[in-house]
């Protein structure tokens, strides 16, 4: 028999603070809005149900005890196409308030520039907070030099957008932001904005938001250059501008920023890890598609500079150097040169941008005398800034030109620099045939990493009678693509070459073996920085101690060196989470941080720390300014590398103000932690000692219920709709690693986003309440408050759990429980137990009543969605039980599924 739905008594009324109040007006008119176009184009009947689920949704919210059960009893019944339409409406709406969200801080970001105070978190903020604590203009000077913030943007399973979803949402933003920034709008402009809203609104509740069938590799690589090329690529040198005006402002003098603060790279297209459909014809055709749209946004800057730039020779002088330039080139290409317009004879700048775009277009065909490497572009443009300095440029037809040299300084012909990915395993295979090593898999760690220096030491070749098959000769192939794209491209064109689940020094040594077998060498150095990714809780600990015995290999030891002694260290927030639980796992990193750094300056390494989160807290995804603020001391270097994933990639870079803002906000703390010394504290003994005992409590609890109990996966496959999840076709790789052998090859990704469409979260709380409580009764309750306060690791750590904590909902998690049947009726109750145990400690430290008391933005915003989700929870909860009871291959039932997938994670924003 199913138990009742349950009221939530404990709903507290959504308040707005008077600064957030034209959020609250957006959103009510959008709803409006919304409604009215449910009404005339949704089908019969579809906004009378979503109208009365939401009643009684917000009832059942208020304490209602009888509106949970209406609320079953009305989407119970619906037909799969009913409930698709239903579920399609209830997302239409989360993406309104998803929107209306990022233009209210579009809005706030205005309101701070118009009253002159700098919003918190802004480069101009992080300036003065500079200069306050004393750090002088020359060593904010000297950290511009080391100063890096590369975000990596990766495929993700959980979200899959239509490109002309997402220009439908650059646009619907522009015509809300025009409504407070226009000043007073006469009522034809009115209408004529709201006709704009209403036809973007429109539009794209009557398009598909998936395009039919699995994404390809090349799809997914325009998804992500979308953002780089619609967004990044026109906001860059608004950041670094912003960057030389807050540093003036705060010091009084111009101090200049002369090489890029910012690049981006990405892993679509070169990430083989478990991915089948990724290999060195994706590496060569990503590299070729970055190359052809560089030039296509370089081709469009030129002609927006030859606009401009329309001087005569009789009304300015130009500098000797450009003349003697654009004379070398229309000499060097006479029939471009021929083909100027005769009235730009007397332009000298319009000629050179004419030569200089032959030459874009020759580069692009593959022709002789066509660009080589950027430089080359750059000096050519370059020549007509200086020129413009020398003889009359105004400072905005200068500023147009410097804006495309910042461009062509951080993007170069690549616009990102492609990573590359492979899993450890396919490396041990692969090399134990090459060696003729038929045991080399099952050999120890050590044992493969002394074969492995030997046949590095003695430059031996494979052995004649090493097998060559299909693996083997893909994964060579990888190595000689590397080196034509180095060859093509250039070296910034290739980020690190990345181990995942990188246990010993042989997993480096193995990529090192390969290349050079594959002929992947500069003269006799392999060219690439090796990045071992450490990603469960015992291969960070092993991580340092790896380190060390890589430097004292001498093969790797020369590498290092012909590397300028930097290495690469990639750290794995998700599969340690689901290894050992979070807290385990947030020590764990924070752990490995500090012997990783330590051990790097023993050893005269420049280490770069490249830290894989991803959306979810579960996965590492802290507020940006709080996770830098709390790194361990040194861990930076001036040096921020961190993956972008999924949901977040839109959320931070999908719109112009939005992705400045996350720039900015990222740069200021990174700059924070750089200039004049990294203030950050090593944490104390007694700090180290706590956290050892949350770590050893919380995991312990975490692994006896996911990894030890025998019924787990049977609770994990009943009770989250993993299976539809799995049955997605918005990803070009599957949702699992290896073998397939369990939970533990199970993607993290997808681990994260089920627990979270249940509504339970357990991969950002479980073990946390065991793990506290023991933390406070050895240490006490007052040790543990003063270090939640004054140690910014277990600060943000309280924080992160605290908001994953709010977003669940234990009622609505006990429908998905039941459809386990005897496994949730047993094993439910321990969450429900650890869930109210977590929240008791993190209410005690915080010394709070209720979650998120104190950071009511955030709590403002889970209390406006949580009535919309639990409608879509419901539904999927009675679409599950139908379809697993029936047929799978319903396609109406599953997409209605799919959707209510879609709409729960776009209502909850955090997925995997």
């Amino acid at each position: 028999m199913t138990a009742k739905l349950p009221a939530r008594p404990n709903a507290e009324p959504v308040l707005f603070h008077k600064k957030d109040r034209p959020l609250r007006r957006d959103v009510g008119e959008l709803g409006a809005l919304l409604g009215e176009l449910l009404r005339e184009l949704a089908p019969n009947g579809v906004y009378e149900t979503v109208e009365a689920a939401r009643l009684l949704a917000r009832a059942r919210r208020r304490g209602d005890p009888r509106a949970g059960d209406s609320l079953e009893a009305l989407l119970g019944v619906l037909t799969p196409e009913r409930a698709l339409e239903v579920a399609r409406a209830f997302s239409a709406y989360f993406g309104v308030v998803n929107m209306a969200e990022q233009v209210h801080r579009l809005r706030r970001s205005i309101d701070y520039l118009r009253s002159g105070t700098p919003q918190p978190g802004s480069l101009r903020a992080a300036a003065e907070a500079l200069a306050a604590r004393g750090t002088t203009a020359a060593e904010a000077s000297t950290a511009l030099q080391s100063l890096l913030l590369e975000p990596v943007f990766t495929a993700h399973p959980t979200e899959s957008v239509r490109r002309t979803l997402l220009k439908k949402d650059q646009r619907l933003a522009r015509a809300l932001v025009e409504r407070f920034t226009a000043g007073a709008l006469d009522p034809v402009a009115q209408e004529t904005l709201h006709d704009r809203i209403v036809l973007e609104m429109a539009a794209a509740w009557q398009t598909e938001e998936q395009r039919p069938g699995r994404p390809t590799v090349a799809e997914e690589v325009e998804h992500v250059l979308f953002f780089v090329a619609d967004v990044l690529f026109r906001v860059v040198p608004a950041v670094h501008e912003e960057l030389e005006r807050a540093l003036e402002a705060a010091y009084g003098e111009r101090i200049a920023v002369d090489q890029p603060v910012v690049r981006f790279a990405s892993w679509v297209g070169g990430d083989m890890d478990g991915n089948p459909n990724v290999g060195a014809d994706t590496i060569r055709a990503t590299l070729g598609r970055h190359l052809e749209m560089a030039l296509r946004l370089y081709g469009d800057e030129l002609r927006g500079l030859h606009e401009h730039l329309s001087q005569s020779s009789s009304r300015v002088a130009v500098d000797e150097a450009l003349s003697e330039r654009l004379a070398a080139l229309e000499a060097l290409l006479p029939e471009d040169a021929a083909s100027i317009p005769a009235p730009y004879g007397d332009m000298p700048y319009r000629r050179m941008l004419w030569m200089m775009s032959a030459k874009l277009e020759r580069k692009g065909r593959d022709e002789v005398h066509g660009y080589g490497p950027p430089d080359e572009f750059y000096a050519d443009l370059d020549a007509i800034a200086v020129s413009l300095r020398h003889n009359g440029g105004t400072r905005a037809g200068l500023a147009l030109v410097e804006r495309t040299l910042r461009r062509i300084a951080v993007f170069g012909f690549h616009l990102t620099s492609l990573d590359v990915r492979q899993d450890a395993e396919v490396h041990r295979r692969v090399v134990g045939r090459l060696l003729g090593d038929g045991e080399f898999m099952d050999r120890t760690p050590a044992e493969r990493t002394s074969r492995l220096a030997a046949a590095l030491t003695d430059g031996a070749a494979p052995s004649p009678t090493a097998a060559r098959d299909d693996e083997v000769a893909a994964t060579l192939e990888v190595f000689e693509a590397l080196t034509e794209a180095r060859a093509a491209h250039g070296a910034h064109a290739l980020g690190p070459y990345i181990i995942s689940m990188a246990q010993g020094p042989d997993d480096a040594l193995a990529v090192l073996y390969l290349a050079r077998v594959a002929g992947c060498v500069d003269g006799v150095d392999v060219p690439l920085d090796i990045a071992p990714l450490f990603e469960t809780v015992d291969d960070l600990e092993a991580g340092p101690d790896v380190l060390r015995l890589l430097a004292a290999d001498e093969t790797y030891a020369r590498h290092l060196d012909a590397r300028g002694r930097r290495q690469v260290v990639m750290l794995g927030y998700s599969d340690s989470n689901k290894d050992g639980g979070i807290a385990a796992s947030r020590v764990g990193l924070q752990r490995a941080q500090e012997r990783l750094v330590a051990v790097a300056a023993e050893l005269d390494l420049k280490l770069v720390l490249f830290h894989g989160r991803g959306g979810s807290i579960s996965r590492g995804g802290s507020k940006p300014r709080d996770g830098v603020l709390a790194a361990p001391p040194g861990s930076l270097g001036g040096v921020l590398r961190s993956t972008e994933q999924g949901e977040i990639v839109g959320a931070k870079f999908g719109l112009r103000g939005i992705a400045t803002r996350t720039l900015e906000v990222t740069l200021g703390a990174l700059l924070e932690r750089t200039a004049g010394g990294d203030p950050a504290r090593a944490s104390t003994d007694t700090e180290r000692a706590l956290a050892a005992t949350l770590a050893e409590s919380s995991r312990a609890h975490y692994r006896a219920l996911v990894h030890d109990d025998p019924d787990f996966p049977a609770l994990f496959q009943g009770m989250t709709p993993i299976d539809v999840i799995e049955r997605l076709a918005i990803g070009s790789r599957p949702a699992r690693r290896r073998e397939m052998r369990g939970v533990q090859d199970l993607r993290a990704i997808p681990w994260v986003f089920a627990w979270t469409q249940c509504r339970a979260g357990l991969s950002g709380w479980y073990g946390v309440g065991a793990g506290l409580e023991a933390t406070i009764a050895e240490h006490g309750i007052d040790t543990v408050r003063a270090a939640t306060r004054d140690w910014p690791f277990l600060a943000t750590f309280i924080a992160d759990v605290e908001m994953v904590l709010a977003k669940s909902d234990l009622d609505i998690a006990a429908r998905y429980a039941e459809l386990a049947g005897d496994v949730g009726a047993r094993l439910f109750p321990a969450l429900c137990a650890e869930h109210e145990r977590t929240v008791a400690a993190v209410l005690a430290l915080r010394e709070a009543d209720t979650l998120l008391q104190h950071d009511p933005t955030l709590q403002r915003s889970i209390r406006l969605r949580n009535p919309y989700v639990d409608p879509m929870s419901i539904l999927q909860v009675d679409l599950l039980r139908r379809w697993r009871a029936g047929d799978r291959e319903d396609v109406t039932l599953e997409r209605a599924l799919a959707q209510t997938v879609r709409g729960i994670a776009r209502g909850l924003r955090n997925t995997g």
